[in-house]
């Protein structure tokens, strides 16, 4: 069930919180919606759920208008805001069934259901302990819950492992990507790493503009700056200035050679070769004729974090 958003402006007042924003969504797409805080996530996540109308533009999930079949459109999906609405009064089975009534559950369906839900967001052990009393991490399991108990196509969910530990965030994060083969799952988080491990794509938006789309990959190869390899030979030179880097310096498209360190027989460079150039096997072939032990030779990739903070820092 796919997503379209088309000419996207919210406004409050004369700021525009969103400004002109288009992208799809697409069935069994995992996307991951980033940006810095005030940037427009939470509010296009809003619109898309039918909790607040936008300005101008349209939305449609599965080819229908979200103001025009608002109910409909709201039953195909399941929410996991950023401030989880939790009832605390209530034990998490309650709280579950409540929801699965609510969205018109009833009977064996409802209690089948509910214990998919306990199972698979790893509710067991607290599922008769009032949520008020729960950990956040917990809370948070039982928002998740809430979210898929009607088992919608559509998936929204803002900041879905806040509040977790490692060990939950990887289950979590495995949940979401198996749900991800058969539903359309808009994610937000400012866990890049998380991103990095679940995202088919990642969409990155900024004072309300969209400035990246593309997959992981594809960005963090956009925004590669020149070739950085770190290179660890073991020699039996002992002025690998004056010995090793002329002729590291001799490899096609090597720009600079860095010392790093040097112990012993061992000695640490930094490599930078012109953008676009791989050039390891040179280096390999360099290293074989000059008799040099190769410890360790690591090519360094642009991260997720450093597009992040290229496109979102003025």
């Amino acid at each position: 069930m796919s997503i379209g958003v088309r000419n996207l402006v919210k406004r409050y007042g004369d700021r525009a919180a969103i400004n002109d924003i288009s992208f799809d969504v697409k069935t069994g797409e995992i996307l991951g919606f980033l940006g810095p805080n005030g940037a427009g996530k939470t509010t296009t996540m809003k619109i898309i759920t039918c909790y607040m109308p936008p300005t101008s533009g349209t939305v449609d999930v599965d080819g229908m208008d979200v103001r025009e079949h608002s109910l409909e459109v709201r039953k195909k999906i399941g929410y996991l805001p950023e401030m989880n609405p939790l009832y605390f009064d209530m034990n998490a089975l309650d709280s579950l069934e409540f929801a699965a009534e609510l969205h018109g559950l009833r009977g064996n369906a409802m209690q089948q259901r509910v214990k998919e839900m306990v199972d698979v967001c790893g509710l067991e052990a607290v599922r008769h302990k009032d949520i008020g009393e729960m950990s956040k991490g917990y809370r948070q399991r039982v928002g998740l819950a809430q979210a898929m108990i009607h088992d919608p196509d559509v998936l929204i969910l803002d900041e879905p492992t806040s509040g977790l530990d490692p060990n939950q965030i990887v289950e979590i994060r495995t949940l979401i990507k198996e749900l991800g083969r058969a539903k359309t799952v808009v994610l937000s988080t400012h866990i890049l790493s998380e991103v990095q491990a679940t995202c088919d794509r990642v969409l990155i938006i900024n004072d309300g503009i969209i400035v990246a789309n593309g997959t992981p990959e594809q960005l963090q190869r956009t925004f590669q700056g020149a070739e950085e390899i770190g290179l660890e030979l073991k020699t039996s030179s002992i002025r690998p200035i004056e010995e090793i880097i002329p002729k590291l310096k001799l490899v096609a498209y090597v720009n600079d050679v860095a010392l790093l360190s040097h112990t012993g027989d061992v000695s640490k460079f930094e490599i930078h070769a012109e953008k676009g150039n791989d050039v390891r096997e040179s280096l390999f072939r360099m290293a074989v004729s000059e008799g040099w032990i190769i410890l360790e030779m690591q090519r360094r990739i642009t991260s997720l974090e450093e597009v992040f903070h290229t496109l979102t820092t003025t």
